[in-house]
């Protein structure tokens, strides 16, 4: 892995990073990059609403698992950044990640030493929530959850970089968290929520999909693979076209199976214009794909709307 000084050497129009007390909290809110936090609420509410239905929602128990969440999600956003800069992926071309280490914010350092206090935090935690509820299988869950967020783009692992990110993400952020979290709160590897759980996984893994189409080329001259940049961008674009409609088909499915209520239609049906813009935007591209990014916040939304109508459905199932 470069050292700090070799990093700027070769990346010299990056600037250098000031000392870690010179960080004000701003730039660590910028770090933290709040927006994404929604990928960890949204399922953890879902999983609040059915746990409501079947008398499991205890307050304190969630509220462990909402801490223990939001942790892991700011370590991964944090380390992403630190390893993507370290390995020169994030770079000032780039648009990947908080860019407070490509600004002079933040220094790789500070940033080094957040990443192991939030880690640390966690198995805390964990520790305590095993405790309270003799649930030893937590301390499992919990340890799988740190392993997978912070091997995403750290080495020697970094699956970030092998093509897998889709695939991980929709198992960490979808199935594991979410049954994860039921679990928690019950004893139970519940099946209903395990299916609860696809449409989600599969939204969160759409996100980073959408994510990595502007970067193509970039990733690709950095060393980074991903999905769509092994696909190409003719294929890319026929299997991002595929991928929502793949989520209103499970969230129907959820709908005919009574595991959600009525809600969860016009969600589906508020997301399709979005979905067809989003398509327009990316086939008049043409080969400039860079100026994809200013249009991630259709997909965004489209994750937002359809999982407050999966929420509101779990919800409306059980009153």
């Amino acid at each position: 892995m470069p050292t700090l000084n070799e990093q700027q050497a070769a990346d010299p129009a990056g600037p250098a990073a000031p000392p870690a007390g010179r960080a004000v909290p701003r730039a660590w809110l910028q770090a933290a990059r709040l927006p994404f936090f929604i990928a960890t609420l949204t399922p953890l509410s879902l999983v609040l609403a059915y746990a409501a239905n079947t008398g499991r929602a205890d307050p304190l128990i969630f509220s462990g698992v909402l801490l223990v969440c939001l942790l892991l999600q700011l370590a991964a956003n944090l380390s992403n950044d630190l390893f993507d800069y370290l390995q020169g992926t994030d770079t000032q071309a780039s648009i990947g990640g908080s860019r407070v280490l490509q600004e002079g914010k933040i220094g790789p350092a500070a940033l080094g030493r957040a990443v192991a206090l939030c880690y640390a935090l966690v198995l805390i935690c964990a520790a305590l929530g095993v405790w309270l509820t003799g649930r030893p299988a937590l301390a499992l869950i919990a340890f799988c959850g740190a392993c997978s967020s912070f091997f995403y783009v750290a080495p020697p692992i970094r699956y970030g970089y092998r093509a897998l990110g889709e695939l991980f993400c929709f198992l960490n952020m979808g199935l594991l968290l979410t049954v994860g979290a039921y679990y928690a709160l019950s004893g139970e590897i519940s099946l209903p929520v395990l299916a609860l759980a696809l449409p989600l996984g599969l939204m969160v893994a759409g996100i980073l999909y959408y994510q990595s189409l502007p970067e193509i080329e970039s990733d690709q001259a950095a060393g980074k693979k991903t999905l769509a940049g092994l696909l190409g961008p003719v294929k890319a674009l026929f299997l991002f076209k595929l991928w929502w409609p793949a989520v209103w088909v499970l969230l129907l499915n959820l709908y005919l199976c009574g595991l959600c209520a009525w809600p969860v239609l016009p969600g589906i049906a508020l997301c399709l214009p979005l979905h067809l813009k989003a398509c327009r935007k990316t086939e008049a591209a043409g080969p400039d794909w860079f100026s994809l990014d200013k249009y991630g916040y259709l997909v965004r939304l489209m994750y937002l709307i359809c999982g407050l109508s999966l929420i509101l459905g779990v919800g409306f199932a059980g009153a």
